[in-house]
């Protein structure tokens, strides 16, 4: 896998590469109105945005998963081609040309969209997918028709449309659905920031029960009030499976729109199904309705922690049975209906439990019989004859000579790793899902690093693979098996598995040579999360890679 792993702070219009392209004129933020630069026709060689099509050299469009009308935006699940993963981008197209209009293709209002992107690049929220790259327009590789872009993580997952057509949502899960959503707009607002979650296709709902802002680039005439209406408007969804906002925005995301009536307002959630409670009846009313009306809700702030309040009462009232809300019981809920059936039991699994329990007791026997051992020898008369479990007793050392060389003092054993995992604070992980593979006894299979056309530091300053044990432990020695020749790596001591670099202390560094490299420890303290840290990969050009087949640890002997 090509390595460009390293994530600026704040993106920068670029052409692929983060921070290697400036601004466009029409773009730049002045003192003065935005002024638009005369541009040429569009070249025959440009590229429109189609499945396919790539923009910067870099993102190859693959699925055109919404749009945003009032915004000029589509939203595209797109490929990383360079980091091999997928992203999402929101696209700014140029509009029809309204002579009438001031600004009669969008450029400016896409200028100043990708200026108001620029100013978020800092911000983080696990309610807000992280901002990774900005393309203005007419960096290389951008279509002519296109007027700027935002990549951003891609958030896994369903749409909002699709997570409401599954069937109907429990209440309370629908608040703890919005609830982190809530915390990220209560945050960029806190730093003038606003996220843009009034259109529906913006948000997605991740698998672990989190609504998401996914797609960037919100409209420039936004403000925080309509960040609280989108708040109002997604839990309104989720309780009814229809969007209170615009009706045309509705139907582009599959949705249902919400009846209004003779009043123009929408009707509380408790009257379209039973079980709502009054506090989210009175929270949709208050984001969704007039500015003047009385109970306006005005900030994040305040849904977030109205939000959390419900979600509290619940967890402390799980011990009663819940009211009828109209969804069937979960097969894992505590409270179940009365009406559900019950599934008979399986006579095969109740054998293939029965067999488990079976071999688990003999497993805590033998165990049990061993730890009992171990305690009889060192409490009991260490002379005595040598006690021997499943077969013979070992005939008796022989003594030194040449055929049989004197062991060294304060012999050294295997210990057992806890954990281990990749260790980077700079970017993704490289190939975070097979390191296990270098403690698992087997050295035909191996963990690599990404491939870096660079050396470091030139990407990032080193990659590092933290490895945790039981309990601090006094190490003799530890063995890397590898065929990169020429890595170099630092062994150092951290205080815990996700602690900063400057927290951890160097033991000793070594060069590793083809097949296994023993590096001494006998120096160090007791340490129970040790960091391999490689500062220099094997290879060379613009070939540098790590591979690693095994790694072991040796204990210090009493």
């Amino acid at each position: 896998m090509s390595g460009q792993t390293e994530q600026q702070p704040a993106p920068t219009p670029s052409s692929g590469q983060a921070g290697t392209a400036q601004v466009p004129e029409q773009t730049r933020p002045t003192d003065s109105p935005v002024r638009r630069v005369p541009r040429s026709g569009p070249s025959p060689a440009a590229v429109g945005t189609t499945g396919g099509s790539v923009l910067a050299d870099r993102y190859r469009l693959r699925t055109r998963v919404g749009s945003d009308l009032a915004a000029g935006a589509e939203f595209w699940r797109a490929e990383d081609t360079i980091l091999q993963r997928d992203v999402a981008i929101t696209v700014l197209r140029r509009l029809d040309a309204d002579p009438s209009s001031d600004d009669p293709d969008g450029t400016v209002r896409a200028g100043e969209m990708i200026v108001r992107a620029l100013r978020t690049g800092c911000f983080e929220h696990r309610g807000c997918a992280r901002l990774l790259d900005v393309l203005a327009a007419g960096s290389p590789g951008m279509p002519a028709e296109v007027l700027g872009a935002a990549v951003a993580e891609w958030v896994p997952g369903r749409s909002l449309a699709e997570t409401v057509a599954s069937g109907l949502i429990k209440p309370l899960t629908a608040a703890r659905i919005v609830e982190p959503l809530a915390a990220a707009a209560e945050a960029a607002h806190r730093q003038g920031l606003v996220l843009g979650c009034d259109h529906p296709q913006r948000i997605r709902i991740t698998p672990d029960g989190r609504a998401q802002l996914a797609f960037v680039l919100p409209r420039p005439d936004l403000r925080a009030g309509d960040d609280v209406r989108g708040l109002g408007a997604v839990l309104y969804a989720l309780l009814t499976s229809r969007w209170p906002l615009s009706g045309a925005d509705a139907a582009a995301a599959g949705l249902g729109a919400a009846v209004r009536s003779e009043g123009g307002t929408q009707p509380p959630p408790s009257t379209l199904r039973p079980g709502v409670p009054v506090e989210l009846d009175a929270l949709t009313a208050g984001t969704l309705g007039d500015e003047d009306a009385p109970g306006r809700v005005h900030t994040a702030a305040a849904v977030h922690k109205l939000l959390s309040e419900v979600v509290a009462d619940d967890d402390r009232a799980a011990l009663f049975p819940p009211v009828h809300d109209g969804v069937p019981s979960a097969p894992g809920d505590v409270w179940q209906d009365d009406g559900r059936a019950v599934t008979p039991a399986d006579p095969g699994r109740r054998r293939k439990l029965a067999v488990g329990l079976s071999v688990l007791g003999a497993g805590m026997l033998v165990v049990f019989g061993y730890l009992g051992i171990q305690l009889g020898s060192l409490f009991g008369n260490s002379a005595g004859p040598a006690i021997v479990i499943g077969g013979t007793a070992a005939p008796p050392s022989a003594p030194p000579g040449p055929g049989n060389p004197e062991p060294v003092e304060g012999g050294s054993s295997a210990v057992s790793v806890a954990g281990i995992e990749v260790y980077d604070n700079t970017g993704d992980k490289d190939n975070a899902g097979r390191i296990s593979r270098i403690i698992d006894g087997n050295p035909s299979t191996s963990w690599r690093t990404f491939v870096y056309k660079q050396p470091f530091p030139a990407l990032k300053p080193g990659v590092g693979i933290m490895v945790s044990f039981a309990s601090a432990v006094q190490l003799s020695s530890l063995s890397i098996d590898s065929p990169s020749a020429g890595t170099v790596v630092q062994i150092r001591s951290a205080p815990t598995t996700d602690a900063e670099f400057s927290e951890t202390v160097p033991i000793t560094e070594a060069t590793l040579e083809p097949g296994d490299t023993r590096i001494s420890l006998a120096q160090s303290q007791p340490v129970q999360h040790v960091l391999l840290w490689i500062t220099k990969l094997g290879g060379g050009g613009s070939e540098n890679v790590t591979e690693i087949n095994e790694v072991g640890f040796q204990r210090a002997g009493d």
